[in-house]
């Protein structure tokens, strides 16, 4: 029986994540957030910014309907200065592959869709060997398959817009996210897979009966889904195996906890909390215990003016799982920059670090300061924990516990 060691490859602990999603919205028009923020063309400034806070390591999306335009033909350029941008500002970039958008001739479960995303990866991870970059490489392959398969092939919110048929979309997901890893992994055994899942809690209402107790837990168990075929504990013909599974990053955001049915949020901040809100600390090490893996809270915000008290909550909780023997290795604002609505873009959240004003420009970039009070305390409160705290550096579990799922 041997150890298996798996290392921090994150320069800082705190993260800033750049919306970029390149997906068709429910209208059926194809958004690319990279522009519609300004982020393209203000890299250089944005990634300046987070020197005020000591941010280090950032979350960027490739765009795959912009770097494929023909079928296996790639464009890598953008990538190329994004990547060249990062050098020069001392970031380390984590690289989402297919951020909700794939090619106009494409959907999840198109034949194609699997070849076609796995070429990708592997072209993706060669293209980046031949510039000679010696950091080591971090690449989410899909961005939150379990929503996605939820808005594609429930409620018809984006392509291949479906009612009624999210298992067959989460299914062709993770079957094209399990050939990019294998994909990736023989261009360079070295690169490190990010997973970004929602981390949700999904309850029955408190009068349910056995039944409904039941049913609600079974949802609450879906959010799984997506790990478990990704390590091979269920659909192993996808070819999922338990050393896919690397570095767990859950995305959490104020609206994340609710009751099955009647559908009703469970409000994080309420004068009285609901007897079944979970702490987020909780569900963290819920899923933690389940893969026995490093995590990390890859998204999290909050919109309008609530942005400061949500930061000093994320904090609290993180100083809690800090102080238990798990491996949590980062906390990712996203978006740190101001993103609009993907389906109505002239409905902008206020939910970054930064804002915008449309009105103006969105070249601007206003620092919304309570925010950035609240994140600066955050950070000095976990600054004393996060040096003593377990497996920061590393996570070393029994060889047959991490590969044996």
């Amino acid at each position: 029986m041997s150890n298996q060691k798996i290392e921090n490859p994150f320069k800082s602990f705190w993260m800033a994540g750049f919306e970029c999603t390149d997906q068709l919205n429910a209208f059926g028009n194809r958004v690319d957030f990279l522009h519609v923020t300004s982020h393209l063309e203000l890299i250089q400034q944005d990634y300046q910014n987070l020197g005020t806070f000591n941010i280090k390591t950032v979350r960027e999306g490739l765009r795959w309907s912009q770097v494929e335009k023909t079928p296996h033909i790639y464009d890598f350029s953008t990538f190329q200065i994004m990547l060249e941008a990062g050098k020069k500002n001392g970031i380390q970039q984590i690289w989402d592959i297919c951020h909700f958008g794939f090619p106009d001739d494409l959907s999840p479960v198109h034949p194609h869709f699997t070849g076609r995303f796995a070429a990708l990866c592997r072209a993706f991870a060669t293209f980046y060997k031949s510039l000679g970059y010696s950091e080591p490489l971090i690449v989410t392959p899909i961005n939150e398959v379990s929503f996605m398969s939820w808005l594609g092939g429930d409620v018809a919110g984006t392509s291949p817009y479906c009612h009624h048929n999210g298992w067959e979309v989460k299914y062709s997901y993770m079957r094209a996210y399990i050939a990019g890893v294998k994909a990736l992994k023989e261009i360079d055994p070295t690169i490190r897979i990010l997973t970004t899942e929602p981390l949700v809690n999904i309850v029955a209402k408190r009068d349910a009966s056995p039944w409904e107790i039941q049913d609600a837990k079974n949802h609450h168990e879906l959010q799984y889904q997506s790990l478990d075929m990704l390590s091979g504990r269920i659909c192993p013909e996808l070819g999922g195996k338990p050393e896919y599974l690397d570095i767990l990053g859950f995305n959490y955001y104020y609206n994340n906890q609710w009751i099955l049915n009647p559908h009703q949020i469970l409000g994080w901040n309420d004068p009285v909390p609901h007897p079944y809100l979970r702490e987020l600390s909780d569900l963290l090490h819920e899923a933690h215990m389940r893969y026995n893996r490093p995590i990390v809270l890859a998204e999290t915000s909050h919109p309008g003016k609530d942005r400061p008290l949500w930061i000093k909550y994320i904090s609290t909780q993180v100083l809690k799982i800090l102080k238990e023997e798990i491996p949590f290795w980062g906390v990712c604002i996203y978006p740190v920059i101001d993103r609009p609505n993907w389906d109505h873009l002239d409905d902008w959240h206020n939910s970054g670090l930064w804002d915008m004003d449309p009105a103006i420009s969105i070249k601007s970039r206003i620092l919304h300061q309570p925010s950035a009070k609240a994140l600066t305390e955050g950070q000095e409160l976990i600054s004393v924990e996060l040096q003593k705290a377990f497996n920061q550096k590393s996570f070393s579990v029994q060889e047959d516990e991490a590969f044996a799922l």
